[in-house]
C-alpha cells in the first residue's frame, strides 16, 4: 500500500481517540474533525511546488517563497465540509467545489446530486475530503469526475479507512495518494467502518 499514508503522528492519535469517542458532543466532534483535517493536509501538501519570490523584512530583501499551483478542495457532501474549514484556515487562497453525492442504502453505490465544476479546471491539484474511506464509492466516483474535469493531481484527504475501501480505490484510480488518520479493521454488514466512529455526518451535524 505505497500509496497510503496512515499518521503515525501523536497528535492525530489523540484527537483522534476523543473523535471516536460516542459521548463527545457535535460541537466537540466539529471541532475535532476540522484539528484532525488540518494535520492531514499538512502532511498530504508536503510535495507541493513552489516558485521562488523576492520579498523585504524589516531589516533587508531576500528570497522567499509562495505556492506554485492552484490548490482545489473538494469536500464531498455533507460529511466533507466539517474537513474543509480545517484545511482552509492554512490554504485560504485555494478554491472550494462541493461534488455532492450519497450512499443508496440498498445497492450501497454512490449516487451523484450535485455537481457544479465550471467547463474548464481551474485549479492544478485537489484535495478530495470526506472522514469515512467505507467502501469506496463515494471517492472512487468523485475522483472519476475530477479526472474527467481535467485535473491531474488529485488527493484524498480521510480521518478514517477500511481496508475495503483502500483496495478499491487503489483498483480504480492507483495513482492517487491516500492520507487517513487511521486505518480500521473492517466494514459490516451496512457498510460502517469497524471500530469506527458512526455516521460522521449525523455526529457533525447533530442528526443522528
Amino acid at each position: 500500500m505505497s500509496n497510503v499514508h496512515a499518521s503515525n503522528h501523536p497528535l492525530i492519535a489523540h484527537k483522534l481517540s476523543r473523535l471516536r469517542n460516542k459521548n463527545t458532543e457535535p460541537k466537540k466532534f466539529r471541532e475535532l474533525v476540522q484539528e484532525i483535517a488540518g494535520l492531514l493536509a499538512y502532511e498530504a501538501t508536503a510535495d507541493l511546488q513552489v516558485t521562488p519570490v523576492e520579498i523585504e523584512t524589516p531589516l533587508t530583501k531576500m528570497q522567499a517563497y509562495e505556492l506554485k499551483e492552484k490548490i482545489g478542495l473538494v469536500p464531498i457532501l455533507r460529511a466533507g465540509l466539517g474537513m474543509m474549514e480545517g484545511i482552509w484556515e492554512l490554504m485560504p487562497s485555494a478554491e472550494v467545489w462541493h461534488i455532492g453525492l450519497y450512499r443508496d442504502e440498498h445497492t450501497l453505490k454512490p449516487v451523484e446530486y450535485y455537481n457544479k465544476l465550471p467547463l474548464e479546471p481551474t485549479v492544478s491539484v485537489c484535495l478530495i475530503l470526506d472522514p469515512m474511506l467505507a467502501t469506496g464509492g463515494s471517492a472512487t466516483a468523485t475522483a472519476d469526475i475530477l479526472k474527467r474535469w481535467g485535473v491531474k493531481k488529485i488527493k484524498f484527504v480521510g480521518l478514517i479507512g477500511a481496508p475495503e475501501g483502500i483496495k478499491a480505490m487503489q483498483t480504480a484510480h492507483p495513482d492517487i495518494d491516500i492520507y487517513l488518520a487511521a486505518i480500521d479493521d473492517h466494514l459490516n454488514e451496512r457498510a460502517y467502518i469497524v471500530p469506527g466512529l458512526g455516521d460522521a455526518g449525523d455526529r457533525q451535524f447533530g442528526t443522528g
